[in-house]
């Protein structure tokens, strides 16, 4: 049976496999940085790591924190990077990030696009065409309908997210749009095609769509369920091949507060890896509830 749930809080709970599966690091591709912290202009219910106004759980980066995080990263090679939150523009210095990471690879942007105005959409726009490497960004969805968006999102989210989106395309921006799949019918293609045209009124000509479960973990424990007891990973869960899909084996995730495996993970207790990202430069056993979602639909977090 599950566990009764608790009430809501910033961590995740820390139930560990006994047993886990020991991935090791193949190659440090891909660098996430978790510029705003836990800060968020708005507080999704299914937020993972409950994010919002007032979660200080994880503080925003400095400009020196992102930068010796970058420069590390290209001494290990990372060939990509990635801005998270919270809301990644809530950051006053976010041009200078943006800036930063560019010089050194591509860069993508994860975002709920409510603060990007036409100002921004035109700077980004601008940088997405001069820049040597490539700018992406993913704004997050959760619904092709306002009713169905804003009782996940907020109130009046749903216009916000769209007015973000359509000043992206009018700036020559064609944003990965992210739709969790809280909704059953979601699974249907018919369902689907639906986000496909309303990604077209907003004119973007050939929308790209990213579909995710969801986790158990943060607010969506409290929405749904928490992960149960024995929905962990053990010793010779994983299939053929499955240790380079998954992106921890390629990947690392720098806050203030440290190092982590990945994203989903930044609140589970015992998930830190250290203080630096040469800390995170070893194997790590996938002990973890969320581990076990990431392999039954074989998630990654990239674009």
């Amino acid at each position: 049976m599950p566990r009764q749930a608790r009430s809501l809080t910033t961590r995740s709970s820390a139930v560990m496999s006994p047993d886990p599966p020991i991935l090791p690091l193949i190659a440090l591709d891909t660098l996430w940085l978790q510029v705003t912290g836990t800060l968020c202009n708005i507080a999704c219910r299914h937020c993972f790591i409950t994010c919002g106004p007032k979660n200080r759980t994880h503080e925003m980066m400095s400009v020196e924190q992102v930068r010796e995080a970058l420069e590390q990263a290209d001494q290990y090679g990372v060939r990509e990077y990635y801005f998270t939150g919270g809301e990644p523009f809530l950051h006053p210095e976010i041009k200078t990030l943006i800036m930063m990471a560019l010089k050194l690879g591509p860069l993508s942007i994860l975002t709920n696009g409510i603060l990007i105005d036409d100002a921004m959409a035109a700077w980004l726009g601008e940088i997405f065409r001069t820049s040597s490497y490539t700018l992406d960004l993913r704004v997050s969805l959760d619904g092709c309908t306002e009713q169905e968006n804003d009782q996940i999102r907020g109130k009046g989210t749903f216009r916000r997210i769209l007015t973000g989106i359509a000043c992206l395309a009018r700036h020559g921006l064609n944003p990965v749009i992210t739709v969790t799949e809280l909704h059953q019918k979601l699974h249907v293609n018919q369902e689907r095609v639906a986000f496909v045209e309303l990604l077209h009124s907003l004119g973007l000509d050939q929308p790209r769509l990213k579909f995710l479960p969801t986790f158990l973990l943060g607010r969506e424990e409290q929405r749904t369920r928490p992960y149960r007891e024995d929905e962990l990973l053990h010793e010779g869960d994983l299939r053929e091949g499955e240790e380079e899909r998954l992106q921890c084996s390629s990947c690392r995730m720098v806050t203030a507060n440290g190092v982590y495996p990945c994203p989903l993970l930044i609140n589970v207790p015992g998930a830190r890896m250290g203080a630096t990202l040469q800390d995170g430069m070893r194997p790590v056993a996938l002990a973890w509830q969320a581990c076990y979602t990431c392999h039954l639909y074989g998630v990654t977090c990239r674009t």
